[in-house]
C-alpha cells in the first residue's frame, strides 16, 4: 500500500475538476463526504494506519472544499455586482 495512494476514488487528487465554481464545490464535499464514511469505517475496525491517512486525506479535502466555497461564493457576488 502507498502511503500517497488515494483511500476513496473521489478522494483522488489527481483527477480532474469540474471547471465550474459550484462543480468543484459539489466535488470537495463529496470526497469528504467519501472519507468520512472510510474514516468511521476503519475506525470501527481499529486499522490505525489506514485510520491515520483516511484522516490526513479528510484534512487535506476539507481545505480545498473550503477553497471552493470561497471560490463560489467569490463568483456568486462577482455575477450580481455586474
Amino acid at each position: 500500500m502507498r502511503t500517497w495512494a488515494p483511500v476513496t476514488a473521489l478522494s483522488d487528487p489527481r483527477r480532474a475538476m469540474p471547471s465550474a465554481p459550484s462543480a468543484r464545490l459539489d466535488a470537495a464535499k463529496a470526497a469528504v463526504l467519501s472519507l468520512e464514511a472510510e474514516v468511521r469505517r476503519l475506525s470501527r475496525l481499529g486499522l490505525e494506519w489506514p485510520l491515520a491517512r483516511a484522516e490526513h486525506q479528510r484534512r487535506y479535502w476539507r481545505f480545498v472544499r473550503a477553497l471552493c466555497a470561497v471560490a463560489a461564493t467569490s463568483g456568486q457576488d462577482t455575477g450580481r455586482a455586474a
